[in-house]
């Protein structure tokens, strides 16, 4: 019986370390939260679904200005997809995706890494210059 308990014990921690990163998350700096989703072919997407400041100075909904894109600077930050293609490598590790920054409205190769249940790293990088990230889960 001992045994079976401590099986069981090691099997849920186990599960804890690497649990589904789906969810809702808070950015480093609790600017904003992303839903990581399912989008199909077993990758994970991101979209940004909470704004701390929704508003620009204008008093109208923030929009993608930064982008290089100008026929898409007139779009909404809230509802931005800013994360998607990531695909399963195992052990809790996500990687081969894109991540768009709408702070400065560039685009990077990403990948994903869950340190625990409830903390997610995620890094964006061009070359091999990297920004790295860890968010917390809302929900």
């Amino acid at each position: 019986m001992r045994t079976a308990g401590l099986a069981a014990a090691v099997l849920l921690a186990a599960g804890a370390a690497h649990a589904d990163p789906r969810g809702v998350w808070l950015t480093e700096g609790g600017k904003s939260h992303v839903e990581v989703y399912d989008c199909g072919g077993g990758r994970l997407c991101g979209r940004i679904v909470w704004l701390r400041s929704p508003l620009g100075k204008d008093g109208k909904p923030r929009r993608d200005a930064r982008n290089d894109d100008k026929a898409l600077r007139s779009r909404p930050i809230l509802g931005l997809r800013m994360v998607w293609g990531m695909e399963d490598q195992g052990g809790g590790e996500w990687d081969d995706g894109r991540i768009y920054n709408p702070n400065d409205g560039n685009t990077y190769s990403a990948e994903m890494e869950e340190v625990g249940a409830d903390v997610l790293k995620v890094s964006g990088c061009v070359l091999f210059i990297c920004k790295e990230q860890t968010w917390k889960r809302v929900r």
